[in-house]
């Protein structure tokens, strides 16, 4: 292939990006080479970090659509469909790649010759080029007519495209405004509004660029002010373009080709915001897009990397005698940087503000926050606002390290500017700021409905929503907050106390106080331990209570809404602060002041209390009757109040199980259902009693020694390896406390039930022949099973089975074996033998005793075991 121009072999330094939906994605930086190899001519991109991974190949076809743009750029479409573009660092590479590209798809057109698959108008375009009339004033109707049924085609708008290229035809009807103008020739001005509309809806780039050119610009927006749809109004883009104070060099910039770029990229998006708003399609706004994010891209790229521009830019924020005027431009300078790398990639915004950051960028936005001007008090919270949705942690570190350095932290400056703003949009974004901040990592929001196991240790759970783990810095970064800033941020809810009504407040105040009580809900939500000790020692929920009679609806709204924060977490600390300073009775007056209106703030009262009947929170429960049981009374439209009523019945009087049927059942026959009763509510104390329950232990003495009668008839024989029946229903977990219980137990009997478990033991030692000392396999295999470190709790239960079963075969009449002789209710038997020694004989516990128990708990200790026996 001979082509008269050769590729480039010498490396050109280039961006690679591809079109990801609708957004250009940043692939890295390369060098950018043209290779002739196999009778193919392509293009090759090499990773300038590792050489060996190529960014891009892609082969030159003449069906691709290469399109160059502005000095440094060239856009195509793969053959896949997908977009890309290559953005050099130098003019001259990319005038060198772009000769390659036009060098290889001429050779090819001349080689192919026209396409044999166009359809025979395409050829007939083909063999009959466009030709547009002479522009004037005569014949602009003819010319926009022709215009329009060209670009009815792919391949006619094309060539319409390379014919206004070619012959500049802008140009030509650029005066033809002029002269319509001065005619009043208003057709003339409908003409040419619609022959601009059309040329620009190309969506060429090139024609979009020379559009917007400096001698181009006021022309064509010019036609564009005379739109036929509205014939009787004129738009006024031109006096808007003209205006030069729009165009502020705060600090001068001597690159002229990005001087020319920052106008360029102003007026392609007052052509896509204003102008061409209202008929833009899909194609020609991606094409507006692309044009304003290269440019942008381009612009940041040079200012970043001067460091000569960045010191003198914020340089003028600390200099005491610039200008405040000076002072302002620059502020609203870095702001409109700030705004422009938000459309950037990661890698681009990160390092634009490390830039700025290393200049001073945080020193501006305390400048800006505390200035007198409420402009640059807005621009310098929209910077905060940029800079803490790219990396809140970098504007904490800083913070924490102003606090070490024993400065003014920014924390300070915001809530300055909360209190005292009067921009009710800046008191927001300072509101939204001091939540960010004290965010330290990603929240998991609490679950007020969850399980009652995961639930039940709600102090685990606060502690890790609570608590920034493992951080010192960001623990001390909170602990700073509470100790130093926390008094001075509610102040004004802590003044309310000194106020003897809550009526006449100003706009701000109610905005205010707003936004003081959201931040105190995300405060008890992820500062659980700080946040609940201040909050009480400060008495804020009794000032927010007054705030329910203010006659602002909303903020009693967002009071309200506190309240139900402070509930729905059910932790009985606010809970029982919120019941000792009896902040449920102005919750109560909202509802009679409301009722039985269904409005809005009826709404939210009723629900706070159906969650607590829903939920059956007790001690919310007992307060509220005990204390406006006549109001809860008198409130009639809703059952929920009669509800709380009869629960508290309920609880005062003991369980009902009809009662309980009535409330708790869901199920058509009225049957119980106590799968849910207390709503997934942790514990709150001992539960009710069913049936079972109430009659055992109901049960009298008599008749469980009746019972233990006939069941020790029926009983089969024991083994030595352990009884065949299942074993008792409760395992005690040592033998010693059973026999203090029973000492206990029998002490307090009357004579006549210890004369009746004597007899009853009577019997049993008639039936086991009794011992005076313990065996001593037994002391034996006790010190074995004691000597063993690696028993678990299962071994310890079956060591006990056989303990027992041991001291049977051997027939020893040891208080213990025949408490386990005895059946199913050995427990029982057990705590009466033992108090029959102790009553019948009336003298402490005998050296037998002594001796066993000494046997179970010393079984190591020889010495000790000795002189118990002795």
């Amino acid at each position: 292939m001979a082509l008269v121009v050769p590729p480039p072999n010498d490396k050109k330094r280039v961006k690679v990006y591809e079109l990801r939906n609708n957004d250009w994605f940043d692939r890295g930086t390369g060098f950018c080479t043209g290779r002739i190899a196999n009778d193919e001519s392509r293009i090759f991109v090499e990773s300038e970090d590792q050489p060996e991974r190529m960014l891009l190949e892609t082969r030159i076809t003449k069906d691709d659509g290469y399109q160059k743009q502005q000095e440094t750029l060239i856009v195509w479409t793969e053959s896949s469909g997908t977009d890309m573009a290559l953005s050099f660092q130098e003019a001259e590479g990319c005038a060198a790649v772009w000769s390659f590209i036009s060098q290889v798809q001429q050779h090819l057109g001349a080689i192919s010759g026209p396409d044999d698959a166009l359809s025979d108008d395409a050829m007939e375009n083909f063999n009959n080029p466009l030709a547009l009339p002479r522009p004037e004033l005569s014949n602009l109707d003819e010319i926009a007519s022709l215009m329009r049924t060209v670009i009815s085609t792919p391949q006619g708008r094309d060539s319409l495209a390379k014919l206004v290229i070619t012959e500049d035809y802008i140009r030509k009807l650029v005066p033809l405004v002029m002269m319509a103008e001065d005619l009043e020739s208003l057709d003339d001005l409908h003409h040419l509004c619609n022959i601009m509309k059309m040329l620009v809806l190309l969506n060429d780039t090139q024609i979009i660029e020379h559009a917007v050119s400096d001698d181009m610009v006021m022309g064509v927006v010019g036609a564009l002010e005379y739109d036929p749809d509205f014939p009787t109004h004129k738009a006024n883009h031109r006096r808007y373009l003209k205006d030069r104070s729009k165009y502020k060099e705060v600090v001068p910039i001597q690159d002229l080709a990005i001087k020319k770029k920052i106008h360029s990229t102003w007026r392609l998006l007052y052509l896509k915001d204003v102008v061409l708003a209202r008929i833009l399609d899909d194609p020609t706004f991606s094409v507006l897009n692309s044009l304003i994010f290269f440019n942008q891209v381009d612009i940041v790229s040079h200012l970043q990397g001067n460091t000569d521009f960045l010191e003198e830019l914020f340089g003028i924020i600390d200099d005491k005698n610039a200008p405040h005027s000076r002072q302002k431009d620059a502020v609203a300078f870095i702001q409109n940087c700030c705004t422009v790398a938000k459309n950037l990639q990661l890698q681009g915004r990160q390092t634009l503000y490390n830039n700025f950051i290393h200049s001073g960028l945080l020193r501006v936005i305390n400048f800006a926050l505390l200035n007198a001007d409420s402009s640059v008090r807005a621009a310098g919270a929209d910077i905060l606002a940029a800079m803490m949705d790219h990396d809140a942690a970098m504007v904490r570190a800083y913070i924490f390290r102003s606090i070490q350095e024993n400065k003014r932290p920014l924390t300070d400056t915001l809530i300055e500017l909360l209190l005292a703003e009067t921009d009710l949009g800046v008191k927001a974004q300072a509101a939204d700021g001091i939540r960010v901040l004290l965010e330290p990592q990603q929240p998991a929001p609490p679950q007020q409905n969850a399980d009652p196991a995961n639930r039940g240790n709600g102090d685990f759970l606060s502690k890790i929503r609570g608590n920034p783990a493992g951080n010192p810095q960001i623990d001390s970064f909170i602990q700073n907050f509470y100790d130093n800033s926390a008094r001075k941020l509610f102040k004004p809810l802590k003044d309310l106390e000194k106020r003897n009504s809550v009526t006449g407040f100003t706009f701000q105040e109610v905005a205010l106080f707003h936004h003081l009580i959201e931040i105190l809900m995300f405060l008890i939500r992820y500062h659980i331990f700080r946040s609940k000790i201040f909050i009480f020692q400060e008495g804020l929920p009794t000032r927010i209570a007054q705030l329910l009679a203010a006659p602002q609806k909303h903020l009693k709204l967002t009071a309200l809404k506190f309240f139900r924060t402070c509930i729905g977490l059910q932790d009985d600390y606010y809970i029982q602060q919120m019941t000792r300073s009896f902040l449920f009775e102005p919750i109560l007056d909202v509802v009679y002041a409301t009722m039985p209106r269904d409005n809005l703030l009826n709404s939210v009262c009723l629900e706070l209390f159906e969650y607590v009947k829903r939920e059956n929170i007790k001690h919310v429960i007992v307060h509220v009757v005990e204390n406006y049981r006549e109001k809860l009374h008198a409130i009639e439209y809703v059952d929920t109040f009669q509800t709380l009523i009869l629960r508290y019945d309920q609880m005062q009087g003991g369980y009902n199980p009809e009662v309980d049927s009535t409330l708790f059942s869901q199920d058509a026959d009225g049957t119980p259902n106590r799968g849910n009763v207390n709503g997934n509510q942790r514990w709150q104390g001992v539960k009710e009693m069913d049936a079972a329950e109430e009659a055992y232990f109901n049960t009298s003495d008599d008749e469980d020694e009746l019972a233990n009668k006939k069941m020790s008839g029926k009983r089969p024989a024991m083994t030595n390896g352990g009884p065949t029946l299942a074993k008792s229903l409760v395992d005690y977990p040592d033998d010693d406390e059973d026999n203090m219980d029973a000492d206990a137990q029998v002490e307090d009997r009357k004579p006549e039930e210890k004369v009746d478990a004597s007899l009853h033991i009577e019997k049993a030692r008639s039936r086991i022949p009794l011992a005076s000392h313990p065996p001593p396999e037994r002391v034996s295999e006790k010190r074995r099973r004691e000597e063993d470190d690696e028993e678990d709790e299962l071994g310890k239960l079956s060591t006990s089975k056989r303990r027992s079963s041991s001291v049977s075969s051997v027939s020893s009449t040891s208080s213990h074996s025949s408490a386990v002789s005895l059946g199913s209710n050995s427990s029982n038997v057990l705590r009466r033998k033992k108090g029959f020694n102790s009553a019948s004989k009336e003298t402490p516990p005998s050296s037998d005793k002594i001796k066993i128990s000494l046997a179970h708990k010393s079984g190591t200790d020889e010495n000790s075991k000795q002189d118990s026996r002795e």
